[in-house]
């Protein structure tokens, strides 16, 4: 019996909502396209992401992040890229870091839903990741603070 599709919020229908990861770096191993809407909920702009994410090898162990693409924000598209480090964590989770080594949040894909806070200054950032199945995965980050209320949902598909 194949999963149930999943409904337009991300969610599946049917026996289970989310697709369980049990490990979060073998998952994430790979190529992925990556298409990414920004919403500025105080001002109404919206901006668009489209690229690739790698996640490589890291020397030592764990994935390097890579993300490349073009981004579109008030009708201007400039390239953009940035690097993370997925280092492995206790039971398959992963401790995700900024390219300079900084803590960023921890991710545990094991019942296919994770969040995490990420505190920036002022600024609180709020992670919602979710597996929807072998090849699909979604991150919706939620960023509060004094002069911050964005929405940032991205949607990633294996490559190949």
């Amino acid at each position: 019996m194949g999963r149930a599709p999943a409904n337009r919020h991300g969610k599946r229908d049917g026996m289970g909502e989310f697709w369980p990861v049990p490990d979060a770096l073998d998952y994430l191993s790979g190529r992925w396209r990556a298409e990414r809407s920004v919403r500025d909920l105080a001002s109404g702009d919206r901006g668009r992401f489209t690229g690739t994410v790698d996640f490589g090898p890291l020397e030592g162990g764990g994935l390097l992040h890579h993300e490349s693409g073009a981004f579109t924000w008030r009708g201007v598209t400039r390239p953009a890229e940035r690097t993370l480090r997925f280092l492995p964590g206790p039971g398959g989770t992963a401790d995700v870091r900024f390219a300079d080594g900084r803590p960023f949040h921890d991710l545990d894909l094991g019942t296919g839903r994770h969040v995490a806070d990420h505190p920036c200054s002022a600024d609180l950032y709020r992670g919602e990741f979710t597996v929807l199945g072998a090849g699909h995965w979604r991150a919706v980050w939620r960023v509060r603070g004094p002069a911050k209320d964005l929405e940032l949902v991205t949607d990633y598909a294996r490559v190949g």
